[in-house]
């Protein structure tokens, strides 16, 4: 089983057991957390999709940590014209690990 939720702008798929990396939510670590915008669920070849959500489906996890992404270095320049900026950037994220996904 598995399913399609949206958080942070992005989608991602997940199934009982993974752990993935997030936009920062607003939960502490070691707090459950649960993701009601799921967008399709399939269960066994069982396909359901949601229009654009599917409102009985919730998919819940655990917030393992808050942690920062890689450095990304944004480097803009001006040839001839003395003109360069460099601006450095790390995404603050949340790691959760998903419990289980519910469809009622």
């Amino acid at each position: 089983m598995y399913a399609v939720v949206q958080t942070g702008g992005k989608q991602y798929r997940v199934k009982s057991g993974d752990t993935l990396e997030v936009e920062r939510l607003a939960v502490e670590a070691g707090q459950p957390v649960s993701f009601d915008q799921v967008l399709l669920v399939s269960d066994e070849g069982k396909v359901t999709v949601g229009s654009p959500t599917i409102p009985q489906a919730v998919v819940v996890g655990d917030v393992l940590e808050h942690i920062r992404g890689p450095k990304l270095i944004a480097f803009k320049m001006r040839r001839r014209e003395g003109y360069h900026r460099k601006v450095g950037h790390r995404q603050e994220l949340t790691v959760v690990k998903i419990k289980e996904i519910k469809v009622s």
